[in-house]
């Protein structure tokens, strides 16, 4: 089964952009700092609600990436805070909005943007999957390392130490590893005219928003 969505992506990464600027600009006035978390799962809803319109085939096999990636991600992520085995010990706050089992569910739907944005990213490369899943799963865990310090700032998550631990990047690689393998070898059509520049769109933001903090 194909999308509906054909048309052209422009007014879509215009749209995105300008979410993300706003987001960008709002977060760092302090009078629109709490609406500005608080509206942060809704741009997450609205980045992935996007990305997946123009998901060129919906087949069994899309669908089953999608559940399994969103699923994994959210279970993984309660584990974590339930045991503070995988990532060290951690804790989820409020910007990301209602949880269950101590986890906002908009973590799974983040993993699972992040996983389709990276795979996509890596799709037209002509290389072996694995290398594929190595560069995706290196880019995943570089970008987190870029998010840490702005997603505590702003109340997503908290940390029992003063920074996170290794092993929580080390953590962050092999669940990556995993999603990006699932991602590939699963049958089907993987590019995406969102994913790449709503990659880069969240590198900016969370690089930017290091840049002034």
């Amino acid at each position: 089964m194909k999308n509906p969505g054909t048309h052209s992506p422009i007014l879509y990464l215009v749209l995105l952009t300008a979410m993300y600027i706003a987001g960008l600009i709002g977060l760092n006035i302090p009078q629109t700092t709490h609406l500005f978390q608080w509206l942060t799962p809704f741009n997450l809803l609205a980045s992935v609600a996007i990305l997946l319109y123009f998901q060129q085939q919906w087949n069994r096999h899309f669908i089953r990436f999608s559940i399994i990636t969103f699923l994994a991600g959210f279970f993984v992520e309660v584990v974590g805070v339930k045991t503070g085995a995988i990532f060290g010990q951690y804790q989820y706050e409020t910007t990301l909005g209602f949880k269950i089992l101590e986890v906002p569910p908009m973590i799974g739907v983040n993993w699972l943007l992040l996983v389709y944005c990276v795979g996509s990213s890596f799709c037209r490369i002509s290389q072996p999957i694995y290398i594929k899943v190595i560069y995706g799963a290196l880019v995943m865990t570089m970008f987190d390392f870029l998010v840490e310090p702005v997603a505590i700032r702003l109340n997503m998550w908290s940390w029992n130490e003063a920074i996170p631990p290794v092993e929580n990047y080390i953590a962050w690689f092999i669940v990556s590893a995993v999603l990006l393998t699932l991602f590939h070898v699963l049958k089907f059509r993987k590019d995406n005219p969102i994913a790449l520049w709503l990659l880069v769109l969240q590198i900016c933001f969370f690089g930017i928003q290091n840049f002034f903090h």
